[in-house]
């Protein structure tokens, strides 16, 4: 695991997650303009119950509050699936 995909990791883990995999796609993007600048590409799959009420938009906004800073430099494209244990 990359020290970056560990940081999200910690990052996520304030939504209490029964399920969390990160996976770095940065690689099928060499050359993209937001990899040069140094963004990464992830794939996000979590299972958490606080999504539980909330839509995809606020799921998705819960995410990136939960990355923070990183949603700024470090990650440039993520593809989230968002689901509550219930919709597994």
């Amino acid at each position: 695991m990359s020290t970056r995909v560990a940081v999200m990791h910690r990052h996520l883990a304030a939504l209490d997650p029964v399920q969390l995999d990160i996976v770095d796609e940065s690689h099928k993007h060499a050359g993209h303009a937001g990899a040069r600048e140094g963004g990464g590409h992830y794939a996000l799959r979590i299972v958490s119950a606080q999504f539980g009420g909330n839509n995809m938009m606020a799921r998705h906004r819960m995410i990136y509050s939960a990355l923070g800073e990183m949603m700024k430099r470090e990650i440039h494209a993520l593809n989230i699936q968002a689901y509550t244990p219930d919709e597994i």
